[in-house]
């Protein structure tokens, strides 16, 4: 039976060599995933300030496991670690969602993705490294995010409301138009009331797109009126 000293020296040894420069990563991971998920819970996304910093936790955590099982029981210092990125692939696929022909979702992967490299970075001890990938993520969902609106780059998507003596001659014209003007109708839903037609479809176009694609339809003599309005926005 080993002594109480030796044991004490054990767990000694294990708290000053491994224990608390994993306690320091794991808290920087933290704050790092932590500063990015509030970006993101600003913006009222679905993958908030948790849901990052959860990621960036165990990400940082994994590595370090990763590191510290090979170096004590021997095996490959990397064999954890790899397997970080398969998994954060299935929590990125589960934020995109597909649905009516369109996607959604895309950053919101894409910033997990980035996330759990930020923990993996800090997990092997590179803080610069983790730090500045997490200003130059935050400078990309933020400032570039906002350059993207007032420069109208970005496109949105925006509800249109057309009316008719008939479904058949509306979409007919409303195509005729978008293929025009190489764009294209999602979610159309069809309705009659007061002896007219009433079709609604989604557009997805850039602010300029929108503005051309809105005149066009006005012009029509075919459409007995147009209104458009904003749909949800998508990311």
């Amino acid at each position: 039976m080993p002594g109480v000293n030796h044991i004490l020296d054990v767990l000694k040894a294990e708290m000053g060599v491994v224990v608390s420069p994993a306690i320091v990563r794991v808290i920087i991971a933290a704050f790092l995933g932590g500063i990015i998920g509030l970006e993101r819970e600003f913006r009222r996304k679905p993958a908030g300030l948790r849901t990052n910093m959860f990621i960036c936790i165990g990400s940082a955590m994994f590595t370090i496991l990763s590191d510290q099982l090979a170096a004590n029981h021997g095996g490959d210092h990397t064999r954890i670690a790899a397997q970080i990125i398969p998994g954060i692939g299935f929590i990125g696929a589960g934020s995109i969602l597909h649905a009516r022909g369109s996607v959604t979702g895309l950053t919101t992967a894409a910033t997990i993705f980035v996330v759990a490299s930020v923990g993996m970075a800090v997990g092997g001890g590179l803080y610069l490294t983790a730090t500045f990938e997490t200003t130059i993520i935050l400078l990309a969902l933020f400032a570039l995010g906002k350059a993207e609106t007032h420069f109208a780059l970005k496109a949105k998507t925006m509800m249109y409301e057309v009316t008719g003596s008939s479904a058949e001659d509306i979409i007919g014209e409303v195509n005729r138009i978008l293929d025009e003007e190489h764009l294209g109708m999602q979610d159309v839903r069809v309705n009659a009331s007061g002896g007219f037609h009433r079709v609604q479809f989604n557009v997805e176009a850039s602010h300029s797109e929108h503005e051309r694609l809105g005149m066009v339809l006005r012009q029509s003599s075919t459409l007995f009126s147009v209104s458009s309005s904003s749909a949800a926005e998508r990311e």
